[in-house]
């Protein structure tokens, strides 16, 4: 088990935002609910005050701060999808309900959190091809988008498929 625990701060939703992300996820669970054992700032006593929980391996607390703070673009949690379905997937879930899209495959779920939906294809085309004008190419194409969108970024660099892989890449 890691060290490091993610605890990100709810005004009053950490319990629907656990149940919500959990549910999107593999590997994810609800490993505990804490109740307040008396009355505080933001909340009552049996109120929740924190949810541990597990996304795809990967365990978080949610807590239940009340209204101090809010989520800004500075913290995000990126998915690295496998395909175009999966980017779609993810996209369409998490800005439904009050998400918001935003630019270069950055979002806002409906809890304020930002998150990062990006194909592996991204990361090809930008970082492991031997031609950079094809690269250049492919990273103007993702500025200008929102959901990104593998087609468009594969024409942008010229040829579908694997670009040629150059020496030093993974």
């Amino acid at each position: 088990m890691s060290k490091l625990t993610t605890c990100l701060w709810f005004d009053g939703q950490a319990e629907q935002a656990a149940e919500f992300y959990t549910s999107l996820f593999p590997n994810s669970s609800i490993d505990g609910i804490e109740r307040s054992p008396g009355d505080y700032p933001s909340g009552r006593e049996g109120d929740v005050i924190t949810v541990e929980f597990t996304l795809d391996g990967d365990h978080f607390l949610g807590l239940n701060g009340g209204p101090d703070f809010r989520f800004n673009e500075s913290i995000s949690l990126m998915i690295d999808c496998r395909d175009q379905d999966e980017v779609d997937r993810y996209w369409d879930v998490l800005t439904r309900d009050g998400g918001e899209p935003g630019q270069c495959g950055w979002l806002k779920d409906r809890f304020g959190l930002s998150w990062q939906v990006v194909p592996r294809r991204l990361n090809e085309l930008l970082h492991r091809g031997t031609d950079p004008d094809a690269s250049r190419r492919a990273f103007e194409a993702m500025l200008e988008m929102g959901r990104i969108e593998i087609a468009k970024l594969e024409e942008a660099y010229g040829s579908p498929g694997q670009p040629e892989v150059g020496a030093g890449t993974r």
